[in-house]
């Protein structure tokens, strides 16, 4: 009975020893994932730190960029007056054009035909 005792309390022994390297190894495997999750959320914190530079960053170039064009606004509306005085030019070009061509075509109308003037016209004599 004592061999009996001995096998039962060698083979308890080695049950708990079993339990308590199982135990040991979970909670070394749970260790090792909050470190990889440390290091995980470092990372991404670095990552954010470097996106928030980026974003800084871009703020300034925007506001500088917002500050320039600025700027512009008044020589856009000098192009526009500048365009408007182009098209009215235009306009009255075309008219000029129109009675300078009506103008032509009268003259030499009055070359081609000469000698039908008007009533209303005199011929100098010498």
């Amino acid at each position: 009975m004592a061999e009996s005792r001995d096998d039962l309390a060698e083979s308890l022994q080695n049950l708990f020893t079993s339990v308590s390297t199982m135990v040991k190894s979970e909670l070394q495997g749970t260790n090792n994932h909050l470190d990889l999750l440390e290091k995980m959320n470092l990372r991404v914190a670095s990552e954010y730190d470097d996106l928030g530079d980026v974003a800084s960053g871009l703020r300034v170039f925007a506001e500088q960029m917002k500050s320039k064009s600025g700027g512009f606004d008044e020589f856009v509306g000098q192009i526009d007056a500048i365009e408007k005085q182009v098209s009215e030019f235009e306009a009255v070009i075309s008219v000029l054009d129109r009675y300078v061509s009506v103008l032509e075509s009268k003259i030499r109308t009055e070359y081609r035909h000469p000698h039908h003037r008007r009533s209303n016209e005199s011929v100098v004599t010498d």
